[in-house]
């Protein structure tokens, strides 16, 4: 990943923040804020994260249903599949995210 700080004693607020979405080339966008996480950006990102981590929830409740259900058709399972992928995308990108920004423990850094 090429927007990871390489300073690990780096305060966790001037690292920057893998954002909930993409560019239109579909390329990550980051956030690099010498605040607390405060700013407007940050809050709309913490909204998105949100968001997107509620629907992943409900979209494993519904996968169960319909994997439990012996009349799902294939175009279904592959429907089901397809959203499934796209939710781990933000879930997976959502916690990389959080992971970057965890404070650093002491004693934990490299070589």
């Amino acid at each position: 990943m090429i927007y990871e700080s390489h300073d690990a004693n780096a305060p966790t607020a001037t690292r920057p923040r893998l954002l909930p979405w993409s560019n239109l080339d579909g390329n990550p966008c980051c956030l690099i804020t010498d605040d607390t996480g405060t700013s407007r950006l940050s809050r709309m990102a913490d909204d998105v994260e949100a968001v997107q981590l509620g629907m992943a929830g409900d979209l494993l409740a519904h996968a169960a249903d319909l994997l439990g259900d012996d009349k799902a058709t294939g175009p279904q399972l592959r429907f089901l599949a397809a959203r499934l992928t796209e939710s781990l995308h933000d879930v997976h990108r959502v916690a990389r995210s959080r992971g970057t920004r965890l404070p650093v423990p002491d004693g934990a850094g490299g070589s």
